[in-house]
């Protein structure tokens, strides 16, 4: 019987080979076969009963994005942090391990995992440098409306070159003036022929200077007085597209190193075969995607606050004080508690909204709450380590200081924590009413 981790050099070479059959122009290596990963998924769904127990390829997962993140981005981070530059080398082995657009269905040469898979990747990457984690979350924000709604003919096109080289993607649809007010959209689609011209500006894209290409909403109906679910059409646009303008890099308080830029659209023609199911269909297509993506977003939340979490507790064992090391008082045993608690009840929230999506069932209400208390307790767990170190938390030379600038984003991107909760209250009431 193998041991765990020759079973995950095995599966890498396996699926090396399978590569370099299918694609000669594909590189590096993949840790878990398509027929594999999608074995673990449909095993995952007929498992009976209720169980905490993760398979043995979930296992693999979780232990490749690990030792990928322990080793090679812990070391990194800092630098990265003060620089500001986008991480191309661990991108681009994050792509080489199968850590990169994990969603990617099979047909397109994806490994077709699940979102609760996905999860597990992603907390664990989050704990080595969320800003590192978020640059490859983002393809998995802007490749979703095209694995939701995308046709064969799109798929195959924009999500096959992402198997095939470590390419990047973006969500374009905030904008300067439309943020948590998606309807407050202002840039426009005018139907010209057999193609649309795109006029208008995005703020805050994610990978926006990187992208290959872009999810963009935008929208196409100009009377006011239509509804939202009628008035925008999703696109698939070139990121080389003539009239696209990519502005300066925006220097974040936190998750520096990943890409941030404004984007202005003038004058860009999109063909008809990039519209995304039809004329109008874009807002239900754009708002589906987060049922997805905010699971891995808490999962990103929980591997921050886990992470300071560890920190805290190796300096509490360490720092001596009135004769005795911290984690010996009261106070900061009874912090570290509350610390580890916040931590555990995120982590099962995450992976309740990841396992309902997985099951076929619509998890609108669970994502919400891991979404927003997965970002309320990565602030005040970040928080409360710096607390725990003192002045050194508030000193650089320290890691501490920087999870808690990398924290607060998980309060805004992807629906601020305000929006969780409107969306929890209606949800919640709802049922009820029925």
């Amino acid at each position: 019987v193998l041991a765990p981790d020759c079973r995950a050099v095995v599966a890498v070479m396996w699926l090396r080979a399978e590569c370099a059959l299918r694609a000669s122009v594909r590189v590096g290596l993949r840790f878990q076969s398509t027929s594999r990963a999608s074995a673990a998924v449909q095993a995952s769904q007929a498992a009976p009963g209720f169980n905490f127990e993760l398979t043995d390829e979930q296992k693999e997962f979780q232990s490749t994005a690990r030792k990928f993140a322990r080793e090679e981005v812990v070391p990194a981070a800092a630098e990265y942090d003060r620089s500001g530059e986008y991480p191309v080398p661990l991108i681009k082995r994050a792509w080489e391990l199968g850590l990169m657009n994990t969603h990617i269905p099979a047909n397109c040469g994806g490994m077709g995992l699940g979102i609760f898979d996905s999860c597990l990747i992603t907390e664990e990457i989050a704990y080595g440098c969320t800003g590192i984690q978020t640059a490859i979350e983002a393809n998995s924000l802007g490749q979703m409306p095209v694995i939701l709604a995308g046709n064969e003919e799109q798929q195959k096109k924009y999500l096959g070159r992402m198997t095939e080289a470590p390419l990047m993607c973006a969500y374009c649809v905030t904008e300067p003036g439309a943020g948590s007010d998606v309807a407050g959209i202002k840039t426009r689609a005018e139907k010209k022929g057999n193609e649309y011209i795109i006029n208008g500006q995005k703020m805050w894209i994610t990978n926006g200077g990187k992208a290959n290409w872009f999810f963009l909403l935008a929208r196409s109906n100009p009377d006011p007085k239509a509804s939202a679910g009628k008035s925008f059409t999703g696109f698939i646009v070139d990121a080389d597209s003539p009239g696209i303008h990519i502005g300066r890099k925006e220097m974040n308080m936190g998750q520096r190193c990943s890409d941030t830029r404004g984007i202005v659209f003038e004058d860009v023609r999109v063909p008809k075969e990039n519209v995304l199911v039809g004329e109008g269909a874009g807002f239900k297509i754009a708002m589906g995607a987060f049922d997805k993506t905010r699971p891995p977003v808490a999962a990103g939340a929980v591997g921050l606050g886990q992470r300071a979490l560890d920190e805290a507790t190796k300096y509490a064992l360490e720092r001596k004080t009135f004769g005795k090391v911290l984690a010996e008082h009261q106070a900061v045993s009874f912090l570290l508690a509350e610390m580890a608690l916040k931590v555990e009840l995120a982590r099962l929230g995450y992976q309740r909204a990841a396992w309902e999506v997985d099951q076929g069932r619509r998890n609108t209400y669970y994502a919400s709450i891991a979404k927003a208390f997965a970002g309320d307790i990565a602030n005040q767990v970040a928080s409360d380590a710096v607390q725990i170190f003192g002045g050194n938390g508030f000193n650089s030379e320290y890691p501490v200081e920087k999870l808690m600038r990398d924290a607060k984003i998980y309060q805004i991107y992807e629906g601020t924590a305000q929006i969780q909760r409107l969306i929890i209250a209606r949800e919640h009431i709802e049922k009820y009413k029925q």
